[in-house]
């Protein structure tokens, strides 16, 4: 299979552990792997906590600010992935002077210019990959927009009533939602990094993988974000 794809086994060990990697780092972040809180899984608890303060609100003109942001964060990242993906392209035009320049560097290994570019198209998924998370979060925090809109105006009482709560309940989902994919598509530009240590040789794919599991781990599970989302200080518990 290897020879196919003009990798050597070597290169599908690497690229093998790469995407075990990312999809366990995955599964930590979403809370089906660990059971320690994630930074990811503590937003969750804070959007839903968003939601139901919209609800009490009579004006929420804060709210769709909020929302506004989110929706130019995530159109900022899709329109960067649709400009690596180009930048790709224009890889794949240049793969003899690129190969030159990788020959040079003292750890790089022999490469082809076939594995060199099955590389390049494997890059290109990931950015792919990651441009369509950001659009579908695009759309789901605009749909999340018209349900908080939909969410009734309060009134005493009358705003915990059930159609309300089930109007919260859905504009807390899709904001949740929202947020996964974008997380989703963040992370496939987080990983894009790790990956581009495959053109230099898959031992060094396999330690930029490492370090870059290691810096998102502590981001996601022992950060000063992570403490600050969940009210713990550096120095709580200790006297």
């Amino acid at each position: 299979m290897g020879d196919s794809f003009n990798l050597s086994t070597a290169d599908l060990a690497a690229l093998a552990f790469f995407l075990l990697t990312w999809v366990l780092h995955t599964l930590a972040s979403d809370g089906r792997l660990v059971s320690r809180v994630s930074l990811t899984m503590a937003m969750n608890a804070q959007r839903e906590a968003w939601m139901r303060n919209m609800a009490e609100r009579e004006v929420r003109i804060v709210d769709t600010a909020i929302m506004n942001g989110l929706q130019q964060g995530t159109a900022f990242f899709a329109s960067s992935s649709l400009i690596a993906l180009g930048g790709c392209f224009a890889l794949l035009g240049a793969s003899d002077r690129v190969l030159t320049v990788l020959a040079d560097l003292p750890l790089a290994a022999t490469s082809s210019r076939e594995a060199f570019q099955t590389k390049v198209f494997g890059l290109v998924l990931i950015l792919a990959f990651a441009f369509f998370k950001f659009g579908w979060a695009y759309r789901l925090f605009n749909y999340c927009s018209i349900l908080i809109g939909a969410v009734p105006i309060p009134h005493g009482a009358a705003s915990r009533n059930p159609v309300s709560e089930t109007a919260v309940w859905r504009a807390t989902r899709m904001n949740i939602l929202g947020g996964k994919h974008f997380n989703s598509g963040l992370r496939a530009v987080f990983f894009a990094i790790g990956y581009l240590g495959w053109f230099v040789d898959p031992v060094v794919f396999v330690i930029s993988t490492l370090l870059l599991l290691a810096v998102l781990v502590r981001r996601q599970f022992f950060s000063a974000a992570r403490q600050a989302v969940i009210g713990q200080g550096p120095g709580a518990g200790k006297n």
